[in-house]
């Protein structure tokens, strides 16, 4: 995948997204990416995290009263969040293109898209 703008930054801040491949938040990406480039900021990885998410070369996941995260896997997917310990993963079912025809809108909208988070237990908390 060729970025528009190719920097040695943006280029090292998707390889850390594709490599941890956890829904990661932004914090962790730098954190991912400090350990070997210790002088790459904060601000930088936030900055072309939300860009590559804009161009489409990772996805962003907005997370109600939590920090987003950032998703290798650009398909449109959906998503659940563990309500106790915090972690999303990936929800295996068949994209609803078609959801947004479905709701009666009272307000005047024009759907464009949609996200659903599903909330549950995951598997290590339950133990």
């Amino acid at each position: 995948m060729t970025l528009k703008r190719n920097t040695v930054q943006r280029a090292l801040i998707l390889e850390a997204v594709q490599a941890l491949k956890n829904h990661a938040t932004a914090d962790e990406v730098y954190e991912e990416i400090a350990k070997k480039h210790p002088s790459i900021s904060r601000g930088t990885v936030y900055r072309n995290l939300n860009s590559l998410a804009n161009e489409n070369y990772i996805h962003k996941i907005e997370i109600p009263d939590g920090a987003d995260c950032f998703d290798h896997r650009i398909l449109k997917h959906y998503h659940i969040k563990c309500t106790s310990c915090g972690k999303v993963f990936d929800v295996e079912m068949e994209y609803m293109e078609d959801l947004e025809k479905s709701i009666k809108d009272s307000k005047g909208f024009e759907f464009s898209c949609h996200d659903i988070m599903f909330k549950g237990i995951c598997p290590d908390c339950k133990k």
